[in-house]
């Protein structure tokens, strides 16, 4: 392995936190830095949809494009941050600056007169969440002890998944204390943006790199090479599962179509990510025991009924439950996918591996968000439920032809 060892116990080597608990202590910290991100970044993205609409007139296929570009922007600048920490052998100083301009850009929403600030912004932020996301996800897996890799990818998934539904959370309280006041309320996303640069930055302390580990350049040819068949499907499986799961800023929409005041909206947000989290966890602990492939298609028939219930009614109540069914389809695969990167990609590699993975599920996205824009302004959002559960079911149709090829190897 180049730079970086994983570690299965020391935790006070990685982090100046102490813990009792059998993950190391970076583990525990990189989830607390995520959920304080997430919620300073759901603050802003839980609204932004209806800001978008009541305030700066756009219209769905605006909000699609401006979601898909903005999240196929971070998804493929991860490439990039991810051959870096693997040329450099070092995770951490990335991962710092991506959460720091991810921070930074969070006034820009309080400030901006118009959609091209909000754009800028909103690709800003998204860049830092591509620089630091193939770094983080790598220094994940190699702290992590390898029997306990998808549990320890649970267990971030869920505390980033704490910050995404306590973010919209507390956006609904402020947006009914202020009066429908979107700027004030961006202004205080800035806080836990900050705190949680400051605590990577004094919190995690990364794995020291081999020493007389030589440096070499993991996009050459014969490193690339050594990425495996297994991978490679790995990464066309996650494109197909990105097509099939288009911006979550439709949700919004569709929550928005059901009657209920403006300020509540983001409601639906947050009881998606409370049954995230709670779900995240205990899926990644069984992904450590049974067949990913297996899982991988539960996820899927579970975004399905997803679908349906969301195309079938906007009355509240189905809204709300749809939107808590598609909580439990990404609780069952989003860590999955992660860990079945490291678990097939080489261990000098995952940060390349990551940032492929993301560039191909990156345009992915930017495709799903603008056919679902289109949709939804053509068509109604009935037809854009309807399009999502077909590609599910085109996603669900490959990994049953796969069969016994998708095959992880433990401890990569």
């Amino acid at each position: 392995m180049s730079g970086l060892t994983p570690k299965a116990t020391g935790a006070g080597d990685v982090s100046v936190f102490k813990t009792n608990h059998k993950f190391p202590a970076g583990i525990w910290v990189l989830g607390f830095v995520s959920l304080l991100m997430d919620v300073s970044s759901e603050m802003i993205h839980s609204l932004l949809p209806l800001f978008l609409v009541t305030t700066m007139g756009a219209s769905a296929l605006m909000i699609g494009l401006i979601e898909g570009m903005a999240e196929a922007t971070a998804l493929i600048v991860k490439v990039f941050s991810g051959v870096l920490s693997d040329w450099f052998g070092r995770r951490k100083g990335l991962a710092l600056i991506g959460y720091g301009l991810g921070a930074a850009t969070k006034p820009l929403f309080a400030i901006a007169p118009g959609l091209g600030v909000v754009l800028t912004a909103r690709l800003l932020d998204r860049v830092g969440k591509g620089i630091r996301g193939a770094p983080r996800d790598a220094l994940v897996a190699d702290i992590a002890p390898p029997e306990l890799r998808g549990a320890a990818f649970g267990l971030r998934q869920s505390l980033d998944t704490v910050g995404a539904f306590a973010g919209p959370l507390l956006a609904v309280g402020l947006m009914l204390l202020w009066s429908n006041d979107f700027q004030a309320v961006f202004w205080v996303a800035v806080i836990p943006g900050a705190m949680a640069v400051a605590l990577l930055a004094f919190g995690v302390k990364e794995p020291p790199r081999q020493p007389g580990a030589v440096r070499q350049n993991p996009i050459r040819r014969d490193n690339l090479a050594r990425l495996p068949a297994a991978y490679w499907q790995v990464v066309g499986i996650g494109a197909v599962f990105t097509l099939a799961r288009f911006s979550e800023a439709f949700l919004v929409l569709r929550a928005q179509q059901s009657g209920i005041p403006l300020a509540t909206v983001p409601l639906v947000m947050v009881a998606m990510n409370l049954v995230y989290a709670l779900s995240a966890y205990p899926f990644g602990k069984l992904s450590d025991r049974v067949s990913h492939r297996s899982l991988l298609m539960g996820g899927l028939a579970v975004l399905i009924l997803a679908d349906l219930i969301l195309a079938s009614s906007a009355h509240w109540a189905v809204v709300l439950a749809g939107v808590a069914v598609w909580g439990v389809h990404m609780g069952m695969t989003q860590g999955l996918l992660a860990v079945m990167v490291a678990d097939t990609a080489p261990a000098d590699l995952r940060g390349t591996a990551y940032g492929f993975f993301n560039l191909v599920s990156g345009i992915a996205l930017l495709v799903a968000s603008l056919v679902a824009g289109l949709l939804w302004d053509g068509l109604g959002a009935p037809a854009t439920f309807l399009s999502g559960a077909l590609f599910s079911a085109a996603a669900l149709a490959l990994l049953f032809r796969s069969g016994g090829n998708l095959t992880c190897s433990r401890g990569a």
